[in-house]
């Protein structure tokens, strides 16, 4: 990987000149203050701004984790789901959470921005976690009380799933959960690296430092809602546990809005989609045409520096889009039929990035396990560290981020720097790299997933209960994980994009999130369907409801052979993106097409 973001940098500035970023004071000029008047850089942005965002977003994950993470025990206990069913609602949850991150992209790019975004879809995921505190919290809106087994407590029915009303009530507030979640998630990340000037050396830094600062803040909020919100919801009930992430979203909005003075508001531009159509379409007109390349034929941006730009190598296809015609250049350009050279290379890197997003999509499918299959785990473990204290099975999931808190802030300080002078690199590790050593280091969480379950599943038909103490390595690999690929993927997709689509292509990030979640819903019926039916066993790997029975550690070993492929995977395409992103040099005329 050592020429995967060497062209970045370069590319991403040519980029920018040409579609009026090329110095500061016109960057300046593209963001507004909280009145609509042009922010001042004295006055508006940087780490000050940003950290109002940080404090949402720390809140925000507090909320949504101390749900998410521990959803799948109250659908089993409340909601009666079976283990199956109950696994592929959180995942679906999960997985609708981060696919409308393309909603809450577009909208902000397009026609509200980040702010107004933020703060329309915070309301609604708040009124999401209301609605379900209200239903923990009312008998009426539950199916009849009983335990583990089916057998209806004294005094109540039999046993019986959620349905009907009470279904209902449950995926309303739920889904109303998701959709403000999955709006707010990219426009936080691409609000708070908007307070900073990319074309500014000192601020570029300080950039990457926020991309570390927002993973701190994440952490920071996972690690809350594991410990403490977790041991709320056990110890004193779902409801209250729903009220109090209800509390700590209307705490992110309180930050966000006492923020408001100091932001550098960056406008939204119209729809997003219409100048990729363009590209697309004057390309499709011009299929059959032979053109000339040369820089005299080129539409350049009406703002751009000299027109210096050159077309970057990959999908050369689309290079006749902004292309002059011997017609086009006596006559008035159409948009539909000519475009810039900035819109052109601007659905090029749309293209080029989705190999890379879609290496990240098995990575996620292990992370819909630790929330699922590895949660059930602990709960038939010995979780007590006292006689009088145990940890709640979904605590285990805090591991990882109490670990991060402490490695981030020196991630940050000290390898960054260190880094920076042999790479050259503001980000240190550019951020491919960063993404790839993250990928490879997944497949050993599944290795240590599969050795755990294979010993708990044999002490367990023995009669032994081993300490949960035994599924901690699992968790603490993937953690260090996500420290690499979740920021590099972030950081990748926000410093690929040209102006006005930023909010956008950070969503694609939190859509990784949704496939693999989607993917693991999909793998766990198919491999149920194909081991139940090519084993001879009547029932698959998956589907006793009882772990002691089913065969988790060989689910754990495919996704670690799955793991491994899709990083040879990752490595074929990161090089592939340096190759097909990089800048032509020459502008001689050239006859092609």
């Amino acid at each position: 990987m050592e020429t995967m973001d060497s062209m970045d940098h370069q590319q991403k500035h040519q980029l920018r000149a040409a579609d009026g970023e090329g110095d500061q004071d016109q960057e300046e000029e593209t963001t507004l203050d909280w009145r609509g008047r042009p922010s001042d850089p004295s006055k508006h942005g940087g780490m000050r701004a940003a950290s109002f965002v940080l404090g949402l977003q720390a809140f925000e994950i507090m909320g949504i984790a101390a749900v998410g993470n521990n959803l799948i025990t109250y659908v089993i206990n409340e909601m009666h789901f079976s283990l199956s069913k109950a696994a592929n609602t959180v995942t679906n949850f999960v997985g609708t959470i981060f696919l409308l991150a393309l909603l809450g992209g577009f909208l902000s790019d397009s026609y509200l921005g980040c702010f107004w975004t933020i703060l329309i879809f915070g309301f609604i995921e708040l009124s999401g976690f209301i609605l379900l505190s209200v239903q923990a919290h009312l008998p009426q809106l539950k199916p009849p009380k009983c335990d583990m087994l089916g057998i209806p407590a004294v005094g109540q029915q039999p046993c019986v799933e959620a349905k009907g009303f009470k279904a209902l009530i449950f995926f309303v507030a739920l889904y109303l959960v998701a959709m403000g979640s999955g709006c707010v998630k990219p426009n936080m990340i691409a609000h708070g690296a908007d307070q900073f000037n990319p074309n500014n050396p000192k601020q570029a830094k300080r950039l990457t430092s926020y991309f570390n600062a927002a993973y701190f803040a994440f952490s920071l909020g996972e690690l809350v809602a594991l410990t403490v919100l977790v041991w709320v919801q056990t110890h004193s009930g779902m409801d209250v546990g729903f009220g109090v992430s209800a509390a700590a979203m209307a705490t992110g909005l309180i930050s966000l809005v006492s923020g408001t003075l100091y932001y550098r508001n960056k406008r939204p531009r119209g729809s997003i989609f219409t100048p990729i159509a363009q590209v697309f379409t004057a390309a499709i007109l011009k299929r059959n045409l032979a053109v000339h390349r040369c820089q005299d034929n080129l539409r350049n941006s009406t703002k751009a520096n000299g027109g210096n730009l050159s077309l970057s190598e990959g999908f050369r296809f689309l290079d006749k889009a902004c292309m002059r015609t011997q017609d086009e250049a006596k006559a008035k350009e159409s948009p539909w039929r000519l475009c810039t050279v900035a819109q052109v290379e601007q659905v090029k890197t749309l293209l080029s990035v989705i190999p890379i997003f879609a290496c990240t999509i098995v990575f996620n499918t292990i992370l819909a396990q630790l929330q699922t299959f590895s949660v059930q785990q602990g709960r038939t473990m010995d979780a007590h560290i006292t006689a009088s204290f145990a940890i709640p099975p979904a605590s285990l999931q805090a591991i990882p981020y109490l670990l991060l808190i402490l490695l981030v802030p020196l991630y940050d300080r000290l390898l960054v720097p260190f880094a920076r002078r042999f790479t050259g690199h503001e980000s240190g590790i550019p951020p491919l790299r960063r993404i790839g050593t993250g990928l490879f280091l997944a497949t050993f969480s599944m290795v240590a997933a599969a050795l755990m379950e294979r010993k708990r599943r044999d002490a367990s038909n023995s009669g032994q209960v081993i300490s949960i103490f035994w599924i901690t390595p699992q968790f603490l690999i993937f953690g260090l994980s996500e420290m690499f690929t979740a920021v590099g993927l972030i950081e990748f997709f926000y410093k690929q994009s040209l102006r006005g689509m930023q909010s956008f292509l950070t969503a694609m990030t939190y859509c990784s999130y949704s496939f693999g979640f989607y993917l693991s819903s999909v793998l766990v019926a198919v491999v149920n369907k194909v081991t139940s039916s090519g084993s001879g066993r009547s029932r698959g790997w998956l589907k006793d409801n009882n772990l002691n029975k089913d065969r988790l550690d060989l689910f754990y070993w495919l996704l670690g052979v799955l793991s491994f492929l899709n990083f040879l995977n990752y490595l074929f395409w990161s090089r592939w993106f340096s190759s097909s992103s990089t800048t032509r040099t020459s502008l001689n005329c050239v006859r092609w097409g």
